[in-house]
């Protein structure tokens, strides 16, 4: 699903125009990337947290060739864990386990 997917749909199921839709749902990514962009976390009930975690810096290898080391700095990224509801529908994907056949 794109963003302009999502602003239809919203629009569709609250007739309001695509551009109300699209002004609302782009000031609210904004304002959890600066958000983020200044260190906090995003707390979305129901939905998951987006939280800023600084990578320790690694050693990482070159697979064209192998026995030179690259270092890796360390660096701020994104992070985000599933809330408890989306962790629950998206559950419900896994696909059952064969069972093992008998000898």
């Amino acid at each position: 699903m794109t963003k302009r997917d999502l602003v239809i749909r919203i629009s569709h199921e609250t007739d309001l125009t695509q551009q109300q839709v699209l002004d609302v749902v782009q000031k609210t990514l904004d304002y959890i990337a600066d958000a983020l962009a200044r260190g906090k976390t995003v707390e979305l009930r129901n939905f998951g947290v987006f939280e800023v975690k600084v990578r320790r810096p690694r050693i990482g290898r070159n697979p064209n060739d192998p026995d030179r080391d690259v270092p890796i700095p360390a660096r701020a990224v994104v992070k985000f864990k599933a809330g408890k509801e989306m962790r629950d529908q998206v559950i419900k994907l896994t696909p059952p386990v064969a069972a093992a056949p008998e000898p």
